[in-house]
């Protein structure tokens, strides 16, 4: 993607692209309403099958019944009908639901399902992991309940320090990382780095776990933030790709804000002849950016330019019992 400075005029707003919804999102919404077609309400989803409030709450409002706990689906006469979010869980609670008998769709992002993988892979042959994630991030305790043992999280190079010097890992020659999906690209290299320090021989994933529409959407932002004032990121708080895609903004320059939707929006965040970036993190439906960006227009901000960014084909298949 071209990275050099944009140049544009005061009272006007440049869009970043791509934005929004990725592959995995849009995969994960269209199985829970896959599910309800077919089945009827209710349908059960663990946990927020996406992070984005109004996606949530469409989906409730056609009969989805999000929980935290399996304990909370009942026991319906031949199977409850759960879905597993686009996060990831467990094999423990994947074991729960077979014992329950539950009807399990899969929404898991295929990218996630990867590390997951690679995680019971590395175990198998009996390599320890250090695992570069948000603690308590459904993502993060999905990936890490792959394995029973031999796993260990780090947020930052202050952590990888920690760890080092604790003497938990066994043997740092057969050692490798793996990463959350989500996760910011230049904060994530400089743990890796610190990593490679402390541990030389550690061995990194085969391809990167950092997935492709947040690189995409990182470095769409790393192109428009350096040009101006304010940067508004359309997503949830609830969201990691959304809140890395604001910390980035701020990087460069900009002051960033993250937003639900146009209603969260001040007057006052916009100074007179500002020049606004705008872009959504990957759970984001493109109705609430087009909503800020009518907001924005409404004040006065209404000189519109499109990043031309890097184009997305992928494309990923609904569950078998889903098509």
């Amino acid at each position: 993607m071209n990275l050099q400075p944009i140049t544009f005029k005061p009272k006007s707003v440049v869009l970043a692209n791509p934005r929004g919804f990725c592959a995995g999102v849009d995969r994960a919404i269209a199985i829970v309403d896959r599910a309800l077609d077919k089945f009827g309400a209710p349908v059960y989803v663990r946990h927020e099958v996406v992070h984005n409030k109004h996606v949530v709450d469409d989906l409730k409002a056609r009969g989805a019944i999000f929980v935290e706990e399996l304990k909370d689906v009942p026991d319906l006469p031949g199977g409850a009908v759960l879905i597993y979010s686009a996060h990831g869980v467990s094999k423990a609670l994947q074991a729960e639901a077979a014992e329950r008998n539950f009807r399990v769709f899969d929404a898991t992002c295929p990218l996630v399902t990867k590390v997951h993988f690679e995680v019971a892979k590395l175990r198998k042959a009996g390599v320890e992991i250090i695992m570069i994630g948000h603690e308590g991030h459904p993502e993060v305790e999905g990936t890490m309940g792959q394995v029973t043992d031999g796993i260990y999280l780090v947020e930052d190079e202050a952590d990888v320090a920690r760890l080092a010097a604790s003497g938990r890992v066994k043997d740092p020659t057969h050692l490798a990382f793996v990463t959350q999906t989500t996760l910011s690209v230049d904060d994530t290299a400089k743990v890796v780095a610190a990593l490679q320090a402390a541990f030389p021989a550690i061995r990194p994933p085969r391809k990167d776990d950092i997935c492709y529409a947040t690189t995409n959407r990182q470095a769409a932002v790393k192109a428009i933030a350096p040009a101006v004032d304010t940067f508004i990121v359309v997503g949830s708080k609830a969201s990691s790709n959304a809140n890395r895609l604001r910390e980035v903004a701020e990087r460069l320059g900009a002051t960033g804000y993250l937003v639900d939707d146009a209603d969260g929006l001040d007057r006052a965040w916009i100074g007179e002849g500002a020049r606004v970036g705008v872009s959504a993190g990957a759970s984001t439906p493109e109705a609430l950016v087009q909503g800020v960006l009518a907001r924005l227009a409404e004040w006065g901000i209404d000189g519109l330019t499109v990043l031309a960014g890097e184009d997305e084909t992928v494309e990923f298949n609904l569950p078998v019992g889903l098509r």
